[in-house]
């Protein structure tokens, strides 16, 4: 039985998914009530990790993201912190045995932020793997709830969508990365010089991503795929979008689905999820 604690740290999580992000907060909204917290907290733990390194200029991110290391490790042991978004996400780990390597990889990916601004392929792997498959995996850890064999059979495609949207973050904030944080994440790839083969090389390797991923969403539990399959969705609008837009455009200006775009995406979703027809 949750306490109050508990519930004002999971609403602290949810209070910072929806300030962040419009998208996700639908897609969560649209998962079996039961997953809520668990995703919220862990959208909010990977978010105030990723704000670190992102924004906090005018402070020692390297001592800061450190302590955030240790304040994670402390809370999972003690199974209690006084920081509500560490102790909601604590919650969720010892609830559903994440696996502190899946933990340890993203802090990990965080840290490279703080050291690298250019990646070659290998770095690049583990950083996509760190930054992006290991949250899919966590939510997935949710959504089976106890079901390794499961968690087992969906994995590669839990790991293929969390890249998918990483990388389609990349192309989309590809100008905020870059001049406000002299960031170039795709391998091999000058800033100044992307041009249409570089992008389309690119959007190849996101589409691949795509199919693999939604293989799994298609067997995911069924209170958990309709709000999955609606965060797919909606990345693959965004997608759409940038693959129609010249590469001169990614490179200038920050691509985006209107609102009312994402409204009629949760509309089409939920008839189909009513229609027994995802």
């Amino acid at each position: 039985m949750l306490t109050l604690f508990d519930k004002t740290s999971f609403g602290c999580s949810r209070l910072i998914t929806k300030a962040y992000s419009t998208s996700f907060t639908l897609g969560i909204q649209t998962l079996d009530n039961r997953f809520h917290d668990a995703i919220y907290g862990i959208y909010g733990y990977v978010r105030f990790a990723d704000e670190i390194v992102d924004t906090f200029h005018d402070h020692d991110k390297k001592a800061l993201l450190a302590r955030f290391r240790e304040d994670t490790v402390r809370a999972i042991d003690e199974k209690i912190s006084l920081n509500p978004v560490l102790h909601a996400f604590q919650l969720v780990v010892n609830q559903y045995h994440i696996e502190w390597d899946l933990i340890d990889s993203f802090l990990k990916s965080m840290e490279m932020d703080l050291q690298y601004d250019r990646y070659e392929t290998s770095m690049y792997d583990a950083y996509i793997y760190g930054s992006a498959e290991v949250v899919g995996l966590m939510c997935l850890r949710v959504f089976c709830e106890g079901n390794d064999a499961e968690y087992d059979r969906l994995k590669a495609s839990a790991k293929s969508l969390g890249s998918a949207f990483q990388k389609v973050n990349f192309l989309r904030d590809m100008k905020s990365d870059y001049t406000e944080r002299g960031r170039v994440y795709f391998p091999g790839m000058n800033f100044a010089t992307f041009d249409e083969e570089a992008k389309k090389q690119v959007e190849a390797n996101i589409q691949a991503d795509f199919d693999e991923a939604y293989k799994g969403i298609m067997e995911l539990p069924k209170g958990a795929k309709m709000g999955v399959y609606l965060a797919y969705i909606y990345y693959i609008s965004l997608f759409n979008k940038i693959k129609q837009s010249a590469a001169e455009v990614v490179k200038s200006e920050r691509i985006r689905v209107s609102d009312r775009r994402k409204i009629g995406l949760l509309v089409k979703t939920y008839v189909k999820s009513s229609l027994n027809i995802l």
